[in-house]
């Protein structure tokens, strides 16, 4: 008995063709019999080796192509056959999800999935997670179906520690990917998140201009917590943007915690910056991650001084810490 002969190029074939050009020339076992194509049919392009099979009823119709696209259309078909797109069962959430939002240009390492809270489905690595507003968090138009951009943030930042939650959700947000009135209603509608808390307090001083989770350290722990003035955030002068720019007593506070200071030519530009500033808008001095994470009182401290020599006539006040710098000097 010889192999069956493949299937000619009808509609079927021509469906399966469309839903393969743009899955990552992926197929799932379901989409082929509902096009039509038999059982035999697919064993023998498996057998055959024009297909393989990466996942328990996903079939890669080119084989040897190896990619993250692939990667993630095999987990969402596994979980999802699509055979009605209508009817969507599973979307990518998580890290993957930040990656086709290109919100991180990592490519993740597992993908995962979010499925309805009622659906039970074959077991799956990893397994997904059930949420009870699946359609809510969702966008089932784009392909891959995905959880909507502020959905993805949000789930990212529950998953790390708070400096990495602040770091979500400051870069969505400071590259106009997101809105911090959009970040605050996703909080309201989730209820609990594990660092809901500190986020509702923070998106005030990222929607000023605050990057990164250091220069949030520096608002919140330095500046407001010790009675500092209020500083100009992302203050746009002739020698460039700064950080903070206290303009009444020609002094910039440049944070070097976000992305961009690490490499030696962005260092070596905002020396450059510093020496520009200095002739016009003002003396420039640096904090850094230990400033204002581990010594921020000492800091104030510090900052407190530089402004007071410039005409500042306050006072720096002790924070709520028992050990804070400033009331043990006082």
């Amino acid at each position: 008995m010889g192999h069956p002969v493949p299937m000619t190029a009808t509609r079927a074939t021509r469906q399966l063709g469309m839903w393969a050009a743009e899955q990552a020339d992926l197929l799932s076992r379901a989409q082929c019999l509902a096009a039509g194509m038999s059982p035999a049919t697919i064993r023998w392009r498996l057998d055959s080796a024009r297909w393989t099979a990466v996942r328990p009823g996903v079939y890669l119709t080119k084989p040897g192509r190896r990619d993250t696209a692939v990667a993630i259309w095999a987990a969402v078909l596994a979980a999802d056959p699509r055979v009605d797109p209508h009817d969507v069962r599973a979307a990518v959430a998580g890290k993957a999800a930040a990656y086709l939002w290109r919100l991180s240009p990592e490519p993740p390492k597992t993908v995962e999935l979010v499925i309805p809270s009622g659906r039970i489905i074959a077991a799956a690595t990893p397994a997904p997670r059930r949420v009870g507003d699946f359609e809510r968090r969702i966008v089932p138009t784009l392909t891959p179906p995905r959880t909507k951009l502020v959905t993805t943030v949000l789930d990212c930042a529950a998953t790390g520690s708070a400096d990495e939650a602040l770091h979500w959700v400051a870069r969505a947000i400071q590259q106009k990917r997101t809105t911090t009135a959009l970040i605050a209603d996703e909080l309201r509608q989730l209820g609990r998140h594990p660092h809901g808390v500190l986020l509702r307090d923070c998106l005030a001083d990222i929607e000023a201009g605050a990057e990164s989770p250091a220069e949030v350290r520096y608002i919140r722990d330095v500046e407001r917590a010790h009675g500092l003035p209020v500083a100009r955030r992302q203050a746009r002068e002739i020698a460039g943007r700064h950080d903070n720019l206290y303009d009444a007593f020609g002094l910039i506070v440049e944070v070097d915690g976000r992305l961009g200071h690490e490499q030696w030519v962005d260092r070596v530009a905002d020396g450059r910056r510093d020496r520009q500033a200095a002739l016009g808008t003002g003396t420039t001095t640096r904090v850094f991650w230990p400033d204002v994470a581990i010594s921020t009182c000492a800091t104030a401290a510090e900052i407190g001084a530089m402004l007071a020599v410039r005409g500042w006539g306050g006072r720096v006040r002790a924070c709520r810490r028992a050990e804070c710098a400033v009331r043990l000097s006082a």
